[in-house]
């Protein structure tokens, strides 16, 4: 299953597009004027969020890994598997304004995320293995 999300306050737009794989999910965090992988974040019901920064284009690392973050700790008590966020907001010439807003853009978003998910439950069925004395054919 999908869903898009967005935010466009601030003049500037984020998008999260959520699929289901199984009972995990992926988050695609983009937006403003070059979207891009910036981050990428996992985390489980029982593990807490990691992420992975990669380089930006002066060699310091991405940020938008607090944007994942923000969300991930809206949703984790709801996740009946893994979840994968990457992440990548750049805004051309963006304004402190601009940049205050992105943690309440990501809150935002994440109480869409939350509400959809309470709306659609994954339905987990558990993976079947062979005994001990089976092989496959």
């Amino acid at each position: 299953m999908k869903a898009t999300f967005t935010d466009t306050q601030a003049g500037y737009l984020i998008k999260v597009q959520l699929q289901q794989i199984g009972p995990d999910l992926l988050l695609v965090i983009t937006g403003g004027d070059h979207p891009h992988v910036g981050t990428v974040t996992t985390l489980s019901p029982q593990s807490a969020a990691q992420t992975i920064r990669f380089p930006s284009h002066d060699g310091r690392l991405h940020k938008d890994g607090l944007l994942a973050k923000v969300l991930a700790k809206q949703i984790q008590p709801m996740l009946k598997g893994t979840c994968t966020i990457t992440a990548g907001v750049h805004v051309n010439q963006i304004s402190q304004r601009q940049i205050d807003m992105a943690s309440t853009k990501a809150k935002i978003l994440g109480q869409q995320v939350a509400r959809w998910l309470k709306q659609h439950p994954v339905q987990v069925t558990p993976p079947s293995y062979y005994g001990a004395d089976e092989q496959p054919h």
